[in-house]
């Protein structure tokens, strides 16, 4: 083989990229030792741009397309080199190729809580992950910008700045749209609509990248914020607390019955401190004792019971504690009771205001 043969076998005359991988940006198209041939072909894939690249400075780019490398395709290359028209000879250029399709499963993540005012809870710290999908819009602003020099540029080399700038944005559209906490979930398409805009301008003309599609997919708040949130959902499915308190009072009587230490005493301490804790969390809330309207005149004293159980005196209960263990037969019509006004103890049978709650015993049957 000539001199010339050989000369002629180093010479490139197909620059093509086949891209197999998924999260590449930029390719470099190798030319160790090479130059491209005067007339060589040109593929571009749908999906790819080239750019061609002479001594640091960016000529000319091509589309997707089957291309000839003359002259007449190589407008600015040909100034910057001085060619002649005509001129049939090698030349040296770099060629990089830049994927233009959607580079897609690309997460982003807060990496530190971000800080928020919030109008139920005030200020809280909040974390936020999802999804986007990248594309490069202008590879000559995409190589002078960021690639430089680099043989291959991945997706991922760029994705510790665009979390950045992603997490700032996020901050600056949550806190301006003025949504709770806990309406943030049913916004999240609005919200994640609004954060790709926000983040598409300032990466459009600075970094020739847009982001097609953003999504948030969960927004976190603190654990102890989680457990604010769970004590104010189980108060508001509780609802009447008053009323709560009566079921809580009717379930712990049977208890109470079957308990022989602890026996009606029991009951009557656990009920008197959930009607104290059910007066105290409504104080703190700012409402009035259960029973009694925040505007209503003070109740009427009602009647205080104590009752005879194993030689001791128990209570005091009231007219409805009383209704629920009689109800419970915890109290019977033998039971010895007594309250302010009584000369002394007496069966609950024979006492008026007690006796009408006990169910009608039937007469001896007759002899037949």
């Amino acid at each position: 083989m000539g001199l010339m043969d050989k000369l002629r076998a180093e010479l490139i005359d197909i620059v093509e990229w086949i891209d197999d991988s998924e999260h590449t940006l930029v390719w470099r198209f190798p030319r160790y030792r090479n130059q491209l041939k005067y007339g060589a072909q040109l593929i571009v894939r749908p999906g790819q741009s080239a750019v061609f690249v002479h001594q640091g400075q960016i000529a000319d780019v091509f589309g997707p397309g089957h291309h000839s490398l003359e002259t007449k395709n190589l407008p600015v290359l040909s100034t910057l080199m001085g060619w002649m028209h005509g001129f049939d000879s090698p030349f040296k250029a770099e060629v990089y190729f830049v994927s233009t399709r959607q580079l897609t499963d690309l997460k982003w993540g807060t990496s530190n809580p971000v800080p928020l005012r919030d109008a139920d809870f005030g200020p809280v710290r909040v974390r936020a992950f999802g999804t986007y999908t990248l594309r490069a819009i202008d590879p000559g602003r995409l190589l002078s910008e960021l690639v430089g020099t680099d043989g291959v540029y991945e997706a991922e080399e760029i994705s510790a700045l665009l979390r950045s700038i992603i997490s700032m944005a996020f901050a600056d559209v949550v806190a301006s749209s003025g949504i709770s906490v806990l309406d943030l979930a049913q916004n999240y398409a609005e919200l994640s609509e609004t954060l790709r805009k926000a983040v598409v301008e300032r990466i459009d003309d600075e970094y020739g990248l847009e982001l097609p599609q953003l999504y948030i997919v969960n927004v976190s708040v603190p654990a102890e914020v989680e457990r604010a949130l769970d004590a104010r959902a189980s108060m508001a499915a509780i609802g009447n607390l008053g009323a709560f308190q009566a079921y809580q009072m009717g379930n712990a009587m049977p208890e109470a019955a079957a308990n022989p230490a602890g026996g009606l005493a029991g009951a009557g301490v656990g009920l008197g401190m959930g009607l104290a804790m059910t007066n105290s969390m409504q104080g703190m809330m700012g409402g009035a004792p259960a029973g009694a309207p925040p505007s209503a005149p003070p109740p009427v004293p009602t009647v205080s019971w104590h009752v005879a159980e194993n030689g001791e005196a128990l209570g005091p209960f009231t007219p409805a504690q009383m209704a629920q263990a009689i109800a419970g037969g915890r109290v019977t019509t033998a039971s010895l009771v007594w309250c302010a006004g009584m000369d002394a103890w007496l069966p609950a049978g024979e006492v008026d205001a007690l006796s009408g709650q006990f169910a009608p015993q039937p007469p001896p049957v007759p002899e037949g």
